[in-house]
Parts: C-alpha cells; sequence; structure tokens
C-alpha cells in the first residue's frame, strides 16, 4: 500500500526580513530602486517634451523592464515588516505636473478602453495613459521615500504590496496600450502611400 503523500506546501521562493533582511534583501532592494529609479528618470525626460517622437517607445522599454521587477517581488512570498506597521514616509512627491504634461503630450491618444478586471468583472471601462504613468510614479516614489532613509525591508514590503494591489495592473494595462500605439504608428499605412511605393517599385 503506497504511503501518503506529504502536504502540499508553497513554492514561491522567500526573503528573509529579520533585523534588516541581512545581504538578500539589500541586494533585492538596491535592484529594485534601480529600476524604480529608471523608470522615474524615463517617465520625466518623456514629461519634458523634449523627444515626443521617441516618447512611446521610451515608455515601452521602461515598462517593460519595471514590469521585471514587478514580477520579481510578485512571485515572492509576502515581505513581512519588522514591526507590522509602515513607517511614515513623509509627504508623497507631487506628481501633477507630470500627469499634465503627459496628458498634453498624448492627447487624442490618452483614453484606451479597458476592463474592470479580466478575471472577476469584465465589464467595459476606460483606461488613462497619463493616469496609469503617474500611479505608477507615485508608488515607486513611496517606496524609494523608504529607501532612501535605509528601511529597505519597508521598501520591499511596498513596492511588492502596490505591485498586486495597484502599479502592477497599470503597467500591464499601459504596456499593451503603448504596445498598439507603436504598432498602430508602425504598420497602418496611408493607402496612397502605398500605392505611390508599388508604383515605384514595379516602374524603376
Amino acid at each position: 500500500m503506497p504511503e501518503p503523500s506529504a502536504p502540499a506546501t508553497s513554492t514561491a521562493p522567500t526573503v528573509a526580513t529579520g533585523a534588516r533582511g541581512g545581504a538578500e534583501v539589500q541586494a533585492l532592494a538596491a535592484e529594485s530602486a534601480v529600476e524604480a529609479r529608471t523608470y522615474l528618470a524615463a517617465v520625466t525626460e518623456v514629461a519634458s517634451g523634449s523627444s515626443p517622437d521617441i516618447a512611446i517607445p521610451v515608455l515601452l522599454l521602461a515598462t517593460s523592464q519595471l514590469l521585471l521587477m514587478g514580477s520579481r517581488l510578485g512571485a515572492l512570498q509576502d515581505i513581512v515588516l519588522d514591526e507590522r506597521f509602515e513607517a511614515d514616509p513623509g509627504p508623497d512627491v507631487d506628481l501633477e505636473p507630470v500627469r499634465d504634461s503627459l496628458a498634453n503630450l498624448f492627447e487624442g491618444l490618452d483614453d484606451y478602453a479597458d476592463v474592470v478586471d479580466p478575471v472577476t468583472r469584465a465589464e467595459l471601462t476606460t483606461g488613462s495613459l497619463s493616469n496609469d504613468v503617474t500611479e505608477i510614479c507615485l508608488a515607486l516614489s513611496h517606496g524609494l521615500s523608504h529607501y532612501d532613509a535605509h528601511r529597505e525591508v519597508e521598501a520591499l514590503w511596498w513596492w511588492q504590496f502596490s505591485y498586486l494591489s495597484t502599479w502592477g495592473e497599470r503597467a500591464a494595462a499601459s504596456l499593451r496600450v503603448l504596445q498598439s500605439i507603436l504598432g498602430h504608428l508602425r504598420l497602418d499605412a496611408d493607402d496612397d502611400l502605398v500605392a505611390d511605393a508599388e508604383f515605384d517599385a514595379l516602374h524603376p
């Protein structure tokens, strides 16, 4: 008669967080902080309007890279705060100017069709690319406030929690929108231009 199998256990990787977590937490927090700053720098550059012709590709690349960070944190078991409460990181950064600049930059492309929840509420709603990017920046900046105050566990906890609750969803939605916009820009062609190109190819 076969022996009973052992109870199923979670296979999610863990990270030690007690006593500031040691080298493992320090390394993961440092990597995550670099990714957060990289995304914020890309958004700042795009929002400045200095290079509108590359705004979509820059955001597409930055968002793709950021989602790798989020996926890594999301795959971990829940990070637990040492003190079981979040230390006050101070006031959030005012990103309304960034939101307004992005809305102006993406005028005519900012709003898009979305669903409330693809699993539990597949109802159509609308989203905003400028709002998504700003909400992502707010969440990342909040975590950086902890990191810069040498609260690495709090930073990782916040980035993981907010990835699962808000910015991961917004980043995934905005990535799809950015890829769709780029696809239309690259692949949609004016019929007259296509006809002219075909004529030129047939009559060198």
